[in-house]
């Protein structure tokens, strides 16, 4: 079995600001991770990173809040997604005056 691509979404949440989301299912775990995905969830704004979901190789799930890199609780992909949707509107919520 080969990785299979089940999102891949790149959308404007803002004038200076997107979210890129891209989700694989993968026939083995990444290395440092127990389930069968791999995914980087990211908004970005003004090109700088405010905050990213991932798991790479060697150091499984975690998120990025600016420099700042914390463990993240892998339960499920929809879990996932609302985690980092609810950081987005976070976020957004937070710049509104």
């Amino acid at each position: 079995m080969r990785a299979e691509l089940l999102i891949r979404e790149r959308r404007q949440v803002a004038p200076d600001a997107f979210i890129d989301a891209k989700v694989w299912r993968v026939p083995l775990p990444v290395r440092a991770s127990d389930h069968a995905f791999k995914y980087s969830l990211a908004l970005v704004a003004g090109d700088v990173c405010v905050f990213r979901y991932d798991n790479e190789a060697g150091k499984g799930d975690h998120l990025h809040r600016g420099s700042v890199e914390l463990p993240y609780r892998f339960v499920s992909i929809e879990k996932l997604m609302n985690d980092f949707i609810g950081d987005v509107r976070e976020w957004l919520m937070q710049r509104t005056p």
